[in-house]
């Protein structure tokens, strides 16, 4: 075990202190100030640190604070001899373990850094297990499909194109393809070409010239000048807009490509990983996609299963998500029981990965005891019959449905059946990303004991009412103006409750803040 620090300019109270924790068998190394423990700190680091609040050369308040930067983990205990409110305060908001006001009793002091140590080394074995566990989890055939396939391209150039549902954990493919490379000591740079509105994007992608609009008053280098000797990922990459696919085909055909405002051409050494949750041969039919463009990224194609066809990775995700949850809000891991586990099984979840991820967040919140049963799942897992997933963009689907993170296309012809799928070994994949806070689709629920379906059922009826006016008044387009209107409402109200945060809108509406953003600038909603 690592010793225990003391930090006192009293010699009495230093020696009193390790005569007792020396019978305690705790090892012990003592320091006259802050200095000389921040200098310590560079070689070596305490189980506990112990440390008075007012000495020579520096406050122990500053000490904890210097302290929790470098290890947030490390149980502190202030003593001091002014017992006064400001010091309670300053060490708790601090990340102060305790605070002990001297004099002090010696059995109860000791007793007190015994439990410090207790926690240090329970700290220490939810990291370890942290650390061990893998950047991505599961047992499912798709997801050893996956791992042979990163294995086999670890060593390739080549361009990929990751193809899921949202939430199914695209981007974490993409970091694991370039953590395995020959790139991996070269950057990652990572772009959502659909939350960049249209007249930034080509800026953001190839950077600009100072003067090249208004507003450019330096020169900026684009995320692929950045990305040199690297890997740049393209998150969906299907809502590219048609004139900026093209310059994105030359690039990628010659590697050249120009700033904006520029006239000297110049070269980036990158590695494309892109990604969509659309149907891009749909896209291209469309004519919303440039073909060849289409053919250029799809050289290998990596399709990563949605959660509900790789159930039996369910329990292992969920205990995992549990841990880390507890380790992020500083609680200990919440421990779920079988039959609420099966019911996790069972569900369908629309939002892949990422709802999982954030159903076990929000139950290491609100769950009100350390073993989760199923009375404590959030609603739409309460005994609501989860709706088949071709039915996510429905107006018409159940209140409870939940909503997901993204919005969810069907998967179409990125199957096997398509003609374009890779070989069996390249074929499926899956993996981690974002938060969002569970709720009913248009509902967030106050507690797990809340009713699935306590939304009135009126505003469907008025929704039926006006859909059928304009119906039969010969309107053409009844589906874009009420998705509008309902899409406006329901991030307007978001806002509205939490003060105009867009990220806790976002996790309370069960979106990603991308998407939010996006949806605001589409809307025209003033926040």
């Amino acid at each position: 075990m690592k010793p225990i620090w003391i930090v006192d300019d009293d010699q009495s109270i230093r020696f009193v202190l390790e005569k007792a924790l020396a019978r305690e068998d705790l090892p012990v190394r003592s320091f006259t100030n802050p200095r000389d423990v921040l200098a310590a700190l560079e070689d070596d680091e305490p189980q506990v640190l112990v440390s008075d609040i007012r000495m020579p050369g520096g406050s122990g308040i500053d000490l904890l604070s210097k302290v929790k930067a470098r290890f947030p983990g490390l149980p502190v205990i202030i003593m001091t001899a002014y017992s006064d409110l400001d010091s309670a305060v300053s060490a708790f908001q601090g990340g102060a373990f305790e605070y002990l006001p001297k004099p002090f009793d010696l059995p109860k002091a000791v007793e007190l850094i015994r439990r410090a140590v207790d926690e240090s080394v329970r700290e220490d074995v939810s990291d370890e297990r942290l650390q061990q566990m893998p950047e991505m989890l599961g047992q499912a055939p798709a997801m050893q499909d996956v791992f042979r396939a990163i294995g086999r391209l670890s060593q390739s150039n080549v361009t990929v194109l990751i193809t899921g549902e949202s939430g199914s954990g695209k981007e974490l493919v993409a970091q694991a393809l370039h953590k395995h490379s020959s790139r991996s000591s070269g950057p990652f740079v990572a772009i959502n070409t659909a939350a960049i509105p249209k007249d930034l994007l080509e800026s953001e992608l190839f950077g600009h010239e100072r003067g090249a609009f208004t507003g450019a008053q330096t020169m900026r280098r684009g995320r692929f000048e950045q990305a040199d000797g690297g890997t740049l990922f393209l998150d969906e990459i299907g809502d590219m807009p048609f004139d900026l696919q093209t310059r994105l085909l030359r690039v990628l055909s010659d590697g050249q490509f120009y700033r904006v405002g520029g006239h000297h051409p110049l070269k980036s050494n990158v590695r494309v990983i892109a990604a969509t949750h659309q149907n891009l041969e749909d896209r291209v039919r469309q004519g919303v996609f440039r073909e060849d463009l289409f053919h250029r990224l799809n050289v290998i194609r990596l399709r990563l299963p949605p959660l509900r066809e790789r159930r039996e990775d369910v329990a292992a995700l969920a205990r995992f998500f549990l841990q880390k949850s507890g380790k992020d809000l500083g609680v200990d891991a919440k421990r779920i029981s079988e039959p609420a586990l099966a019911k996790l099984t069972a569900f369908d979840f629309p939002g892949n990965v990422r709802q999982l991820e954030n159903i076990c967040h929000w139950l290491t919140v609100m769950a009100p005891s350390q073993v989760i049963e199923s009375k404590d799942l959030p609603p739409e897992l309460m005994g609501v019959q989860p709706a088949a997933p071709a039915s996510h963009g429905s107006l018409s689907a159940p209140v409870q449905a939940y909503a997901p993170s993204e919005p969810v296309a069907p998967m179409g012809g990125f199957g096997p059946a398509d003609g374009h799928a890779v070989a069996a070994p390249l074929g499926e994949a899956v993996a981690v990303e974002a938060p969002y806070a569970p709720a009913n689709a248009f509902a967030a629920p106050v507690a797990p004991s809340a009713p699935a379906a306590a939304t009135p059922a009126s505003w469907l009826s008025d929704l039926e009412r006006e859909a059928r006016v304009r119906l039969e008044s010969g309107a053409t387009d009844v589906w874009d103006v009420l998705t509008r209107q309902f899409e406006a409402q329901l991030i307007h109200t978001a806002l509205e409750i939490t003060r105009g945060r867009r990220i806790e809108a976002a996790q309370k509406l069960g979106i990603g803040r991308n998407t939010i953003t996006r949806k605001i600038q589409e809307l025209g909603i003033e926040d």
